[in-house]
């Protein structure tokens, strides 16, 4: 009869344990792109119906937003992997996925911001064109 090694046990559990939390947070960051993509399609679908087509930027911005967060998630799941990765073959693959995530979120930060200065700005612009009603 073999002996059980307790170290080997507490270290299988762990590493289940860790590969469920891993496709829990997978499973968030999926949820959340689905939302976005649905919240997206709704404005879009407002937008259209209502016959305002000249601007999408608020659409764009609100799908950004879902998107940004979704990959918060998965560079989340990246990292758990990386805690239980047996090989460095798997390490470097996944450090690999983890740099274009972050990449991915660095722009798509990047261009909120330059799409929400961007709306200020016009929306400043639009007011002081008005002409005050008295």
């Amino acid at each position: 009869m073999e002996a059980v090694n307790p170290r080997e046990i507490a270290e299988s559990g762990i590493i289940n344990a860790v590969q469920w939390l891993k496709l829990g947070v997978e499973t968030v960051g999926a949820f959340i792109i689905a939302l976005g993509i649905l919240v997206a399609a709704w404005l879009l679908l407002k937008a259209l119906i209502q016959r305002r087509t000249a601007n999408f930027t608020a659409i764009r911005l609100t799908l950004a937003r879902y998107l940004a967060l979704a990959l918060e998630f998965q560079l989340g799941a990246d990292i758990l992997s990386t805690a239980i990765a047996p090989s460095w073959e798997q390490i470097g693959q996944l450090g690999a996925i983890a740099v274009i995530r972050t990449g991915l979120n660095y722009f798509l930060t990047k261009e909120m911001q330059q799409e929400e200065r961007q709306s200020a700005e016009q929306a400043v612009t639009e007011r002081a064109h008005q002409t005050p009603s008295s």
